[in-house]
């Protein structure tokens, strides 16, 4: 499969790496605006794009890759605010996006166990529930993408309001990724914590992501993935 990867920083080089491990080519690799219009003839011989970039230039890559029938895996978080807009060009063009504030297989399945968690706190008040998120130095947005949907999955699964669930960020050194769900009673606490050792986890989700791409229109997610 021949891959374009929009967003060249340390996960862009994961991806590569991994990449060219599981017998995939890399077209072109993007790291500016400027290189999005300068290499768009590389891009567009890609089957696939992979994007790790920065909340403020993701969506106008998801933009051009969807103008320009382009399949794209989105990891990138802090645009959703055009998510709406972005899912709704993909159905028009006939696209495919897939996109995920996490893509690692073990915190999808965290994803799925808070889900459950959530449902068994209806009722329980006197447990109080917040999220602790913590990443490297370099990691521009914040709460996380992924502490986000965990907030929301408890307020959806569960009886508490977005308002009533706090998210504490920290950045520190290089720390991949570390996210824990406490619930706190005067008798007792549960927590469940995911702990990335590195971005290899990541760089496989994605991957994973844009094998399963190709010959597939709309919008996707890791549960689509994880349940094909």
């Amino acid at each position: 499969m021949k891959i374009a990867l929009i967003g060249y920083g340390k996960m862009g080089h994961a991806i590569e790496s991994m990449a060219k491990e599981r017998g995939h080519s890399i077209v072109c690799t993007i790291d500016t605006q400027q290189e999005l219009a300068e290499k768009a003839c590389l891009l567009k011989q890609a089957d696939v794009a992979i994007e790790f970039s920065t909340p403020s230039t993701a969506a106008e890559n998801i933009r051009h890759c969807l103008l320009n029938d382009i399949a794209i895996v989105c990891g990138t978080t802090g645009w959703y605010t055009r998510y709406d807009e972005l899912t709704l060009l993909c159905h028009e063009r006939g696209g495919a996006l897939f996109t995920s504030t996490n893509f690692s297989i073990g915190m999808n399945i965290v994803f799925a166990l808070n889900r459950k968690l959530a449902r068994l706190m209806r009722g329980r008040n006197e447990y109080k529930v917040d999220i602790t998120e913590t990443h490297h130095i370099h990691k521009l947005d914040a709460p996380s993408g992924t502490a986000i949907t965990i907030r929301d999955q408890i307020a959806q699964c569960g009886d508490r309001s977005k308002d009533d669930i706090p998210i504490q960020s920290v950045r520190e050194g290089e720390i991949a990724g570390i996210h824990t769900i406490r619930y706190d009673s005067p008798v007792d606490t549960i927590t469940l914590t995911h702990e990335a050792h590195s971005r290899q986890g990541l760089a496989l989700g994605a991957l994973l992501a844009a094998e399963f791409l190709p010959g597939h229109k709309g919008v996707y997610t890791m549960d689509d993935l994880l349940e094909k």
